[in-house]
């Protein structure tokens, strides 16, 4: 079977912090397991933390949490428009937050976890917030191939809001280094190195019709990600231009 994600290297070299910055604000923390239920505790206090994934940094906050969302509209001068993806720890908690039962089986297994934003239509089920992404039914969902972030989101109880740690329109951030300007406005910092992933971030596909994809957003994986939808007999819709 054709799955996708990062090697076992990627990731033990992503629980490794490299804290040699100095910590000036008191806010950078190593992105490893022991420093998780400090990330879940400020996400419930609808704060707004920096942290990795497997592709760019990012920042996170509860996604239910009108007042922490907003806050990361202002963190990275973005337009309200301008929707966010959530995050959540595992393929099975998809199904709380949109529509999955169009897609063929095993599917959402084979693309995640990995750097692959999945666009799914949240319908009349989803436990999210309508303040989220006001107007839209659709809904972006990752599954990070990235452990810490992972335990962060299942133990938040909810699902993040997500989006890269940098100011809109500025080059994304691939290590804590890239966004030490911003680290003021984070309540948290979890550095896991320098990701090894580039600057490319991860490749959005529309998966909202039914035995049809559309891939929005080249980014980091996208031939992986068109074999693993071809493999299960979903076929490709013409960009319209």
């Amino acid at each position: 079977m054709l799955t996708l994600g990062v090697s076992n290297k990627m990731v033990q070299s992503m629980e490794k912090c490299d804290v040699g910055i100095e910590n000036t604000l008191g806010v950078v923390r190593p992105a490893t397991e022991e420093y998780a239920e400090e990330a879940m505790e400020a996400l419930k206090a609808g704060k707004v933390i920096a942290v990795p994934t497997d592709t760019l940094y990012g920042f996170a906050c509860d996604a239910c949490s009108l007042q922490a969302v907003n806050r990361i509209y202002e963190i990275k001068g973005r337009k309200h428009t301008s929707p966010l993806a959530i995050c959540v720890g595992d393929v099975s908690d998809i199904k709380r937050f949109a529509i999955t039962d169009h897609l063929p089986h095993g599917l959402l297994d084979s693309l995640l976890p990995g750097p692959v934003t999945v666009i799914l239509r949240r319908g009349e089920s989803s436990i999210l917030e309508r303040s989220l992404n006001p107007g839209l039914d659709t809904i972006g969902v990752r599954v990070p191939d990235c452990n810490f972030i992972r335990v962060v989101a299942r133990g938040s109880g909810s699902a993040l809001a997500l989006t890269s740690a940098n100011l809109s329109g500025q080059p994304s951030s691939v290590c804590i280094k890239d966004f030490e300007n911003q680290w003021q406005h984070c309540a948290l910092v979890y550095d896991g190195g320098v990701l090894p992933s580039g600057r490319a971030g991860s490749t959005i596909v529309d998966l909202t019709g039914p035995g049809k994809f559309k891939i929005l957003r080249p980014g980091s994986a996208k031939e992986e990600t068109i074999a693993i939808l071809e493999s299960h007999s979903l076929l490709e819709e013409a960009t319209v231009t």
